[in-house]
């Protein structure tokens, strides 16, 4: 017995769509608190970042990182590739600060600091300044193509672009001196990595901010997936209260919405129309809300004109909307077992890391024994070990060094240079020797140390140990 084959419209039938075809999110304007903040660090963050690297500090950046000499500045600090533990402690501190906070507020960074965010955010900008509100937006889209929508989308990705490679020339400018850039690019002379860089950040920042903007933070940012482990019953995430808010539906201002048996929220999706990422947030907490609070002001401008309380739509905690305490509680509930751990770790690993940077040694000194013979023996009959000394001078001052060496009673320390001055961020390479009385060595090997010292400032030192080795 044979079996009929399905046919076409069967399959098509049951066919399924596993990725939900992208739908153009025009986001509404808004004004209020949480965009006045929004706003403000926008221009904060961007002022920042465009104007730190034109800063100067001792006729040099302040913050440079020269990747080809390996050296590191940060105003009168200079870190080298052996001060690697602080870029790790720096990242510990990071990923503990963004606990923190993600445990207290929700995504506070993605909402307000984010690069993804600050960028379409000012994107939108111009959007608005160039092709109007969301509704001449959406009508533009759907225009068909003519010299008006050329014009307007041609001048707007112009703009775009060159806000783009702004942002692609000031990144490369953190690891090219940016005045040496900045005259490399007017005369035409850029090298091909700095070219390179400067086009893929410029065309990141374009596809981004311009084109890809909720899709970054729906599908490609990891943290929208993991943030939920740091969340709990009373961490303040932006929330609907169904409980003032229902039954939801239209109504005149005129109406009594409690006799008529509704809640406060008039069902006008405001807070859908102003939100970059297109959700609801009145089906409760979902993982592609950025905390940006776009919907909070949204709501309010609504309750004030119908003259209903504010708060329909606000930051708060689950406990707070299950009514397991009020909102003058939130605070209290701030200082939990989880939040105070992180300040803990926080501030302890905060601390030992200002104070590693605050009595970090400029030198690094290194000892390596000549490979061909281990001692050898005088015409005057002493016992000599030849080494090679490096001193690295990691401080942006010039310093002179004194070398002396413990362990043997009457050491002698014999240098290749009489004065031993490095320049600032030198390495000098000396041959040194240790010379020592045969009859003050007991056994076949010594323990000694060698001590450099900075003769200008006793508390750039560092001690070396080594061997000294007998006949």
């Amino acid at each position: 017995m044979t079996q009929d084959k399905p046919s076409a419209s069967a399959d098509a039938a049951t066919e399924l769509q596993l990725y939900a075809i992208r739908q153009k999110i025009q986001p509404r304007a808004v004004h209020g608190v949480f965009a006045n903040w929004r706003v403000a660090l926008v221009l904060l963050t961007q002022a920042l970042y465009y104007g730190v690297p034109w800063l100067q500090w001792d006729n040099r950046q302040a913050i440079l990182f020269d990747l080809a000499a390996r050296k590191f500045y940060i105003f009168g600090l200079v870190f080298w590739p052996q001060d690697f533990i602080y870029l790790t402690g720096l990242l510990i501190l990071s990923a503990l600060a963004l606990f923190l906070f993600t445990a207290v507020a929700g995504r506070l960074w993605c909402g307000y600091a984010c690069p993804q965010t600050v960028y379409t955010e000012l994107f939108m900008w111009v959007e608005n300044w160039l092709e109007g509100d969301h509704l001449a937006r959406r009508k533009l889209d759907q225009s068909p193509w003519n010299l008006n929508k050329l014009r307007r989308r041609g001048l707007k990705h112009a703009v775009w672009f060159a806000v783009a490679l702004w942002t692609g020339f000031t990144f490369v400018g953190y690891f090219t001196p940016i005045q040496t850039l900045a005259a490399e690019t007017v005369h035409a002379s850029l090298g091909p990595w700095e070219t390179f860089w400067i086009l893929f950040y410029a065309f990141a920042t374009w596809g981004n901010a311009g084109f890809m903007r909720e899709q970054v933070c729906k599908y490609m940012c990891p943290y929208a997936r993991f943030q939920s482990v740091m969340f709990d019953s009373d961490t303040l995430t932006v929330t609907y209260d169904s409980s003032i808010g229902e039954p939801r539906g239209p109504r005149s201002k005129k109406t009594d919405y409690k006799a008529a048996g509704l809640g406060t929220c008039v069902d006008c999706n405001v807070c859908v129309q102003v939100c970059p990422t297109g959700i609801d947030i009145r089906n409760g907490l979902q993982y592609e809300c950025i905390g940006c609070a776009a919907c909070i002001d949204g709501c309010d401008q609504i309750m004030d004109k119908m003259g209903y309380p504010r708060g329909l739509i606000r930051y708060t905690t689950e406990n707070v909307v299950k009514g397991r305490y009020p909102d003058a509680g939130i605070i209290r509930h701030i200082l939990r077992p989880r939040t105070l751990i992180y300040t803990a770790l926080l501030t302890l690993i905060g601390g030992a890391f200002v104070y590693s940077l605050a009595t970090r040694v400029p030198l690094n000194v290194g000892l390596v024994r000549d490979r061909v013979a281990l001692s050898k023996e005088t015409d005057e009959g002493m016992i000599e070990n030849v080494y090679r000394l490096q001193i690295i001078n990691k401080d942006a001052r010039p310093h002179r060094y004194a070398i002396k060496a413990e362990g043997v009673e009457h050491l002698q320390v014999v240098t290749g240079a009489r004065d031993i001055a490095a320049e600032p961020l030198q390495t000098l390479d000396i041959p040194l020797s240790l010379i020592a009385d045969p009859e003050e060595l007991k056994g076949r090997s010594v323990d000694v140390t060698l001590t450099v010292q900075a003769v200008d400032d006793s508390r750039i030192r560092q001690d070396v140990d080594t061997k000294f080795f007998n006949r």
